[in-house]
C-alpha cells in the first residue's frame, strides 16, 4: 500500500479506488509479455486504434495525438514508456484513455504536502485489454526492488488475481506531466 493513502487509512476511510468493503476494481491489460493493471476510476474509455497524428521531434513513446470528440488527446505507447520497446500494432491493440491527476509543488506547501493540479487525459497504447477485476486491499503487495522488468517506481503495487501477480501502474509517475515535458524537451534538443 502506498504512503499517500496513510491519512485516509488512519481515519478508517477507503483509499482512492477502494469501495467501502475494501475491494478495488482494476482493469487488467497486456503490455508486451507483462500483465498490468490500472484502477478503473482512472479509465475514461477504451478505444480501437485509429488514425494518430504524429508529432515531430518527440520520443518514441509519444505515438501522436488523436481527436476525441473535439479534444486533442496525446497517445503514449505504454510499452515504450516503460522501457520494453515499441508496441507493434496487432488486432487486439487498443487505446485506454485515462485521467491522471497531476501533482504540482506549491510555494506554500511543505515537503510533505503537494497541491493537486489539473488532470492529464492521455491515451495509453496497449497490446490488449482483458477484463475488470476486483481485489481486496489486503491482496496488494509492495513492489519488489528486484525481479520486475518494469522500473519499480513506475508501479504502485502488485495485485494477485487469477493465479498471477499483476503490476499496478503508478499513473502519477508514468504520466508525470513534468517528467514527460522534460523527456520531450531533451529529445527535441538532439
Amino acid at each position: 500500500m502506498n504512503t499517500s493513502n496513510a491519512s485516509t487509512e488512519s481515519r478508517g476511510l477507503p483509499t482512492l479506488g477502494e469501495n467501502l468493503d475494501g475491494a478495488q476494481s482494476l482493469l487488467r491489460m497486456a503490455v508486451r509479455t507483462e500483465t498490468l493493471a490500472v484502477p478503473i476510476e482512472h479509465v475514461r474509455e477504451i478505444l480501437e486504434v485509429t488514425r494518430l497524428t504524429p508529432l515531430p521531434r518527440t520520443p518514441n513513446f509519444v505515438r501522436g495525438v488523436m481527436n476525441l470528440r473535439g479534444s486533442v488527446v496525446p497517445v503514449v505507447d505504454l510499452s515504450s514508456r516503460l522501457g520494453l520497446g515499441d508496441t507493434v500494432l496487432g488486432r487486439r491493440s487498443c487505446i485506454v484513455v485515462v485521467e491522471s491527476p497531476q501533482t504540482q509543488a506549491a510555494e506554500e506547501a511543505t515537503d510533505d504536502e503537494a497541491v493537486i493540479g489539473d488532470t492529464l487525459v492521455v491515451g495509453l497504447l496497449v497490446d490488449a485489454v482483458y477484463e475488470v477485476f476486483d481485489t481486496s486491499s489486503s491482496r496488494i503487495e509492495p513492489v519488489p526492488q528486484l525481479g520486475t522488468r518494469i522500473p519499480p517506481d513506475m508501479l504502485a503495487g502488485m495485485a494477485r488475481a487469477r493465479g498471477e501477480v499483476i503490476g499496478m501502474l503508478a499513473l502519477a509517475k508514468v504520466l508525470s506531466g513534468a517528467e514527460l515535458t522534460d523527456l520531450i524537451a531533451r529529445h527535441s534538443a538532439h
